[in-house]
Order: structure tokens, then sequence, then C-alpha cells
């Protein structure tokens, strides 16, 4: 793994709701220049099928309130992987068992992470110490 690269202003939008659902964990990573199809990935961690669903369901309504519309949308009902395609941005959020299993950031481990630390700070828990 590479050192963190700085926070696109242009990503905040797909970030902001689901630190605001106060996800398990959230990790960025630009593959940019590693695959033709997307330039981010995302992939927050639910604690369950119904935070998964959850936040799926938060960031679609966030989005189309700002106007930005999914290319396509699977599994927010059924709550172990929902992934939703905004071309650019592709978002995978995993139940945790599912998280473990597919590993995408290791299938991803050669791109560059992008540093979330000031997502981490403003939305930390005040009750826990949790690490995104």
């Amino acid at each position: 793994m590479t050192n963190p690269i700085a926070l696109p202003d242009d990503l905040k939008p797909y970030l902001i709701p689901a630190f605001e659902r106060k996800a398990k964990s959230i990790t960025a990573i630009n593959v940019k220049a590693l695959t033709s199809y997307t330039d981010t990935l995302v992939i927050i961690e639910g604690s369950s099928h119904r935070q998964v669903t959850s936040i799926a369901e938060h960031l679609i309504k966030s989005l189309k309130n700002q106007k930005k519309k999914a290319i396509g949308v699977e599994g927010v009902k059924e709550g172990e992987w929902a992934l939703l395609d905004y071309g650019d941005v592709i978002i995978h959020i995993f139940e945790s068992e599912k998280k473990s299993f597919y590993d995408i950031e290791g299938l991803w481990a050669d791109a560059k992470r992008i540093d979330l630390s000031e997502f981490k700070d403003a939305y930390r828990s005040e009750e826990t110490d949790d690490e995104f």
C-alpha cells in the first residue's frame, strides 16, 4: 500500500452521507490509473443488514438531492452488499462478514488510498474512540 493521497473536493458528496450514518469503516481508493471503468471505489462497512440498507438509501437520497443519479443500484433491500454506481465513483456497502469475504481492499492493494482523516475527526463518536 502507498501513502494516502489528498481527498478531492468532488468526492465529498459521496462520503458525507456515509459518515452521517456512522458506518463501521469507510475506505476510498483511487483506481483511475489501474482501470477504465471508474476513478474511485468507496468501500463502506455496516454492522448489520439494516445498517447497510440504511446507509445505501441515505446515500441515494442525499446524492439525488444534489442532482447526482446512480447509473446502477444493486442489493440495497437485501442488506448484505449494496452497490451504487455513479460512473466516476462506485460505492460498495457491505455487511461485515461479506466485506471480509470479498476483500475488495485486498484486490486493489496496489491502488492509492484517499486520506479520509478530516471526516474521521469530524464524525468520530464522542462515546467511543473507534477508528474508521
